[in-house]
């Protein structure tokens, strides 16, 4: 059984907390970028995060654009950086992640899963029941406090997870190294799957348009509604609407055919870049001890739920007779963005494996704040505050 997190070793990173700050409440100890004026170090964040970026996407890391500002800004928290992200651009990030889960909607996805609506929740409930057991167990062991348990081994998109589950009182940097765990662990298999077992491309990184035409009037449109809707839900507080709320209002314009949701992939590029930042300058040699300690546990809690995917995909195959690696896309347990391109690249039954992964997305978003209320009252555990 792993260590629990002492008293006061778990806090989320929320918006009027400087990220800087340790369990204390008091900045850091000084390091080797403490003296450095604060334009050199934000300077050296910035050249770490694309170095980062461009290697991770070179290596066809699925979330690099997130993973690499978020693995620079750890390496300089714990070096003494004392950087922090200011509110205002990290709550229009986060309306940026709604926007792009709005435009992964569409009326033929939505159709598909109308249409085959029975199968499609009987598998999505499976998936989310499973990953929710596994919160548990782990909770239950003290291997990680409850929320951030359960929020961590959640099937959904990693980046949304991670602000809710921070909205939500869980530990959003161990969210995010659960998370994204899960998504480079379940892409590689896929890959692998893909290229092996079915002798078909496992989907290569994509090419990225930096700078593509674009319709200036549709971006001006998206970001507007967005980031209304997202100082709203932060003038009411509500949990993670700044996220939810964009997202809800722009998949509602967009499949009305009032807006065409436009994001340029240099605007994703930083939006991702400040939340990986946010997440990244809040963790401290501590946090970073304890989740190498997790470490096996949660590895071995993302191989039992890919495990049992692959079993629901079995199922798919044998008594639906859909192809075995349409099943097994499907099923897969994340990320939406890493499967649809593999999906792509492939001889799949694409709209399958995009309803199926659009109809799991949706239910995580509803109900997992509902489920991690549900774990935490059966095991008896209240979050621990201050880290």
């Amino acid at each position: 059984m792993s260590t629990p997190l002492p008293a006061g070793e778990e806090h989320p990173i929320g918006a009027t907390s400087p990220a800087s700050q340790t369990e204390t409440g008091n900045p850091p100890s000084p390091g080797l970028l403490t003296n450095l004026p604060a334009p050199a170090r934000w300077g050296l964040l910035a050249a770490l995060s694309v170095l980062a970026s461009w290697g991770l996407h070179e290596a066809h890391i699925p979330g690099s654009l997130l993973i690499g500002p978020m693995l620079a800004a750890i390496l300089v928290a714990t070096n003494g950086a004392r950087l922090s992200v200011p509110k205002v651009p990290y709550i229009l990030s986060h309306s940026m992640i709604g926007c792009v889960i709005a435009g992964a909607l569409d009326l033929d996805t939505l159709k598909t899963v109308i249409g085959g609506w029975p199968v499609f929740l009987a598998i999505v409930v499976a998936v989310i029941g499973a990953s929710s057991l596994l919160g548990y167990l782990m909770a239950r062991s003290q291997i990680l406090p409850g929320t951030t348990a359960v929020w961590g081994t959640s099937a959904g998109a990693a980046s949304a997870m991670m602000l809710m589950a921070e909205a939500h009182g869980a530990d959003a940097r161990l969210v995010a190294f659960m998370q994204y765990l899960r998504v480079v662990c379940v892409a590689s298999a896929a890959s692998l799957i893909a290229a092996f077992v079915f002798s078909t491309p496992g989907g290569a990184a994509r090419s990225v348009a930096w700078f593509p035409p674009l319709d200036a009037v549709e971006l001006a449109k998206t970001l507007a509604v967005a980031f209304v809707a997202a100082f709203i839900g932060a003038r009411f507080k509500i949990p993670a609407g700044t996220m939810l709320l964009p997202l809800i209002a722009t998949s509602a314009l967009h499949l009305a055919g009032l807006i065409i949701i436009e994001l340029p992939e240099w605007l994703l590029a930083l939006a991702y870049g400040i939340i990986g930042w946010r997440i990244g300058l809040g963790f401290t040699r501590r946090i970073l001890r304890h989740a190498a300690h997790a470490l096996p546990q949660v590895a071995g809690s993302i191989a039992v739920l890919m495990a049992f995917c692959g079993g629901l995909a079995f199922l798919l195959w044998w008594l639906m007779d859909i192809d075995p690696l349409t099943a097994y896309l499907a099923t897969s347990p994340g990320g939406l963005d890493s499967i649809a391109i593999i999906a792509a690249s492939t001889d799949v039954d694409i709209s399958f494996v995009m309803a199926l992964q659009t109809m799991r997305l949706i239910l995580v978003l509803l109900i997992t704040p509902s489920l991690t209320r549900f774990v935490v009252s059966r095991i008896g555990q209240t979050e621990p505050s201050g880290l």
